[in-house]
């Protein structure tokens, strides 16, 4: 559990270094404000998905049904490739691909909560 933490906390301050270098950027006329606006919202997005897969209720995923298991699989493959999309994204269409990815990834959480009797997914997932 520890060691989840700990990766989100990396991520996210991964996440808020390529921010703060794109403003950087931007000040002396590098990249495009929209641009760094999709990174930020597809950054979150993927954030999201990897919090959800990441629950401590994942003792209760163990005994999932074979819906709930592909769902969880689909989702983890989402957040794998959201991650490597995001780390090549340099424009905004490929950051709405990431979010996109993410997005879907979050639906397929969903899905597996569905499939065991669980709660909605983080707060709002089609905001």
């Amino acid at each position: 559990m520890g060691y989840i933490v700990l990766a989100l906390l990396l991520i996210a301050g991964a996440a808020s270094a390529v921010v703060l270098l794109r403003r950087a950027q931007g000040a002396r006329g590098g990249s495009d404000l929209s641009d760094l606006d999709a990174e930020v919202e597809a950054s979150g997005w993927v954030l999201r998905l990897g919090a959800s897969l990441s629950v401590p209720e994942a003792r209760i995923w163990a005994g999932a049904d074979e819906t709930a298991t592909r769902a969880l699989t689909a989702a983890a493959e989402c957040h794998r490739a959201a991650g490597t999309q995001l780390s090549a994204a340099h424009t905004a269409d490929e950051y709405a691909q990431a979010t996109r990815l993410a997005r879907e990834g979050l639906a397929h959480i969903a899905t597996a909560r569905a499939a065991l009797g669980s709660g909605p997914v983080l707060a709002d997932s089609a905001a």
